[in-house]
């Protein structure tokens, strides 16, 4: 019984503060772009525009809920949820911490603690990108159809040099199970991003891509395309493919955190106590949410074209020599880098 409430627990914890970071994403994204640009930004609901996401979410639930004609109603219901949960369920396997003992039961700070949690990231990652094509063919809308194409081509390109990077720090690693990959990241000397970078740039360069963040948010690209895939979305509907970017971002963000920055690894104390390894995994995981939004309002989109021709001729031979070079490497004992 105690086991099964320490599982709650850790649901209600985790999933609670992954529901809270994607809605404090929403203020952030609007607080950062003001920043950068000298203006202010939401400041009139509570103290620094602090309640703004509240008020956001009490909009979206009054807002009246429109399904366009012809639409596919089922499909078009369904698609929100199968674009926000894949990434909801992503972020079950990520370590934030060492395994802990409280209250006399040793407890992993994980919802699951799975030896294949590479394989399950993966795995289930991947279907988001259903909620995305199923969102904008349902819809009945040339605009949704044309971003849901987008985004197919888009996720499917950076999707395979995002796992070569990712394969890359398994054969260096010799582990599918990502405390073992956090264990082997014990001192700042191993982590991985300075025996792979390579792999770590392309796989920044991947999550960009795979969340449709700025400069590849050609699928809701609005100039040509009003909105894209959720363009005749409304309400909370509108609102979960929002939930599911910003989950999105954090998830990928503990990821990048999690395969090459250590985990919750303590850079020049790897024996802190754990509470200190679970504020490090915080802010390391807070610099990519900033590395976000900071490339939104920083670099220009990129021509279609030049996204494709980035992915398929440029990341995707990079990400097979780097694998093939690491596979030779660890055959031979050789170090790397």
């Amino acid at each position: 019984m105690s086991e099964i409430l320490i599982w709650i627990v850790k649901i209600a914890v985790i999933y609670g503060g992954l529901v809270g970071t994607a809605a404090a994403m929403s203020l952030a994204e609007r607080k950062v772009s003001a920043w950068m640009q000298y203006r202010i930004g939401p400041n009139r609901v509570g103290p620094f525009g602090l309640l703004q996401p509240i008020a956001d979410g009490i909009k979206f639930i009054f807002k009246e809920e429109l399904v366009p004609d012809g639409a596919n109603k089922l499909l078009f219901r369904l698609a929100p949820a199968m674009a926000a949960f894949p990434a909801m369920l992503t972020i079950a396997v990520i370590p934030f911490g060492p395994t802990v003992t409280i209250a006399g039961h040793e407890v992993n700070l994980s919802i699951a603690d799975l030896d294949i949690g590479i394989l399950f990231v993966l795995a289930v990652g991947g279907l988001s990108i259903y909620g995305v094509i199923l969102g904008g063919w349902a819809s009945n809308s040339k605009y949704s159809l044309l971003g849901s194409l987008r985004a197919s081509a888009q996720m499917i390109s950076y999707e395979l040099s995002m796992i070569l990077a990712i394969l890359a720090v398994v054969v260096l690693t010799g582990s599918l199970d990502l405390q073992q990959i956090v264990a082997s990241q014990a001192t700042i000397g191993q982590w991985n991003v300075f025996h792979q970078p390579l792999a770590f740039v392309l796989f920044v360069i991947a999550t960009f891509a795979e969340t449709n963040r700025h400069p590849f948010d050609f699928a809701e690209c609005e100039p040509e395309l009003v909105a894209g895939f959720h363009t005749e979305y409304s309400s909370m509907r509108f609102a979960l493919f929002f939930l599911g970017e910003y989950c999105a971002m954090t998830v990928m963000a503990c990821l990048t955190v999690t395969l090459f920055l250590g985990g919750y690894s303590v850079p020049f104390a790897p024996e802190a106590h754990w509470a200190i390894g679970v504020l490090a995994f915080a802010v390391k995981t807070a610099f990519f949410l900033f590395l976000f939004l900071w490339v939104r309002w920083t670099l220009p989109r990129l021509r279609f074209d030049q996204l494709m021709r980035l992915g398929w001729k440029v990341m995707l031979p990079l990400a097979l020599v780097n694998i093939l070079v690491t596979g030779i490497a660890v055959s031979l004992g050789v170090e790397l880098w």
